[in-house]
Formats: structure tokens, sequence, C-alpha cells
């Protein structure tokens, strides 16, 4: 995009942005999962500023990746991206939007004010079952099908699911 006087505004780039996916959680956009952290022209290009939920994401390449397709695609054609690792992500920057999708997709979002967002890394949050609602679920594993999430399942329903860890 060579014409400064036709790109588009810092509001159409974050709507545009909040339709990329995350690729390990296609429900939650990587807007709404809080990592992009700016947009900003600067000259001719375009800058986003990008924040990994920790510093070795496998799928950080592919957000990349995906970012700029995406606004190529809209006709954004010099995208710089800026990987921005302080103040480190936190589950805290997950939008209400993004926390909905995770639930209605079967994943309980990160309970606030647990582990690393306030109450001690051994406790242990009181999490409610994404399926049926239940308060009376117990992790299974720390481990979860990522590093963002540990398995749990809910003594109600018996439904195992996934918990998006605070971090």
């Amino acid at each position: 995009m060579t014409d400064t006087r036709a790109r588009p505004s810092e509001a159409q780039i974050w709507a545009w942005l909040d339709e990329v996916p995350d690729p390990e959680i296609p429900v939650i956009s990587l807007v709404d999962l809080g990592i992009i952290r700016d947009v900003a022209w600067a000259d001719e290009a375009l800058e986003v500023t990008v924040t990994p939920t920790y510093s070795g994401c496998p799928a950080t390449t592919v957000i990349n990746l995906d970012i700029v397709a995406a606004l190529s695609a809209k006709g954004v054609e010099n995208v710089r991206l800026k990987k921005q690792l302080s103040p480190a992500w936190t589950t805290a920057w997950i939008s209400q939007k993004g926390r909905d999708s995770l639930r209605a997709y079967g994943i309980a979002p990160p309970v606030e004010g647990t582990a690393a967002c306030g109450i001690g890394a051994l406790a242990t949050p009181e999490v409610a079952c994404p399926r049926c609602g239940a308060a009376s679920t117990r992790r299974v594993s720390q481990f979860g099908s990522t590093p963002c999430k540990a398995s749990w399942v809910c003594d109600d329903c018996r439904e195992p699911f996934d918990y998006f860890k605070c971090i």
C-alpha cells in the first residue's frame, strides 16, 4: 500500500485483526486473546506489536504469518511485526468476549485472581465446568493439550475439559 491517503484507519486494522483466530484455539481471535498490543502507522509501514503468550510459544511463527496474511489480504502490503516481551502477557488480557468464546467451545477460561494472577502458584482455583456450569470439578493433570492448558474433569457431568491456566 503506497498511497497513505487511502490507508485504512487503525480502528479498521483492529477490526481485521479481530478476525484472525489463534491457531491453537481457533474460537478466540488474537485480539481477544490479548496478544495484539498495538497497531500504528510508521511512515509507509504498519507496525503491529505482538506479545506472545510466553516466549517459547510454538504457535508464534504461525501467528505472525497469519497476521501478515490477513492484512495482506486487505491490501496492507508493508507490515512490520514487533515482538514485545515486557510486560509479559497475562491471562488478564483475555477479553470478556474471548472468555465467553473459550467457555462456549468447552474450555474453562482462567479464573481471575489465581496462580500468577494473584493467590499463589500452588493454590488450586475453583473452576466451573464449561459444559454444565457445575463447581464440583477437579484437576486431573497440570499438563493439557497445549502448554497453556491443564486437564480437568467435572464430577457432575463426568466430562473432561481443558482449563486455560492463569499465567
